[in-house]
């Protein structure tokens, strides 16, 4: 059973359509990388799975109390507010010890507790924002593009940490960003979105695609295969199929 399906969606923002008939499916256990160009609708497919906007048409139906964790592409705080990650981790509910470090150490963060939030690196104050949404315990870990700023490495091993959490929690995850190259070599499945689903389907099935190479370029599929030669840590597929290794081709879907 889906945790959440859009059956035709369509969002639409002063009466002009940002998504369009959109057919949408994410399964327990299952990692899903939306990517696509500024403007593509990314944010407002996440924002309408979360419930922040409402489809003009179309259905969204969601698990009965379905636990969601959000992780966002950044976060303001003030630089003369002196707040400890212990105290941000309880606002605006306040929560346990316990709690906080088992999330925080999820988050590959343990060290972090007692530290000023203004002190910390951008993947420390990531990896916050992620135990932060960990905190209740989320069937769907939903990521707006929570490593923007963030050089290479950094995002990579943000990522790993993250395929990490779904093999030891299960949860499902679904995540934006433009780091084609690392994030789509985690993925089971790839969604490219411009407005509508232009494909989807495996990172490699996707990263041949013509819709896709006529939005990013022809060199974005050889940094992908680079970054798959050299990634050498396990996948535990045992929620489920292992869909990145799926050799139906990948499927367009296009709007009407």
């Amino acid at each position: 059973m889906s945790l959440v399906t859009l059956s035709n969606v369509t969002v639409a923002h002063n009466a002009n359509p940002v998504l369009r008939n959109v057919n949408f499916a994410i399964s327990p256990g299952e990692i899903v990388t939306v990517v696509g160009p500024n403007g593509s609708g990314k944010s407002t497919l996440l924002r309408t799975i979360i419930g922040a906007l409402r489809p003009s048409q179309g259905s969204l139906n969601k698990a009965a109390d379905l636990r969601i964790g959000y992780v966002p592409q950044k976060l303001h705080i003030d630089p003369t507010l002196p707040l400890t990650v212990r105290r941000f981790l309880s606002l605006p509910v306040a929560v346990h010890d316990e709690a906080a470090k088992r999330a925080l150490e999820q988050a590959g963060a343990g060290q972090l507790m007692q530290r000023q939030m203004t002190g910390l690196s951008g993947g420390q104050f990531q990896r916050v924002l992620l135990a932060r949404a960990l905190l209740c315990n989320p069937q769907l870990l939903i990521l707006d593009e929570a490593t923007q700023g963030l050089d290479q490495p950094g995002s990579a091993a943000f990522y790993q940490q993250i395929e990490k959490l779904r093999q030891e929690l299960g949860c499902a995850i679904l995540m934006v960003s433009h780091e084609l190259h690392v994030v789509m070599a985690a993925s089971d499945r790839v969604i490219c979105l411009n407005g509508h689903i232009c494909c989807e389907g495996a990172p490699e099935q996707v990263a041949s695609a013509p819709e896709y190479r006529a939005l990013f370029g022809s060199g974005t599929q050889g940094a992908l295969a680079l970054y798959r030669h050299e990634h050498t840590h396990s996948h535990d597929h045992s929620c489920g199929h292992d869909h990145a290794h799926d050799p139906q081709p990948a499927k367009e879907t296009e709007s009407q």
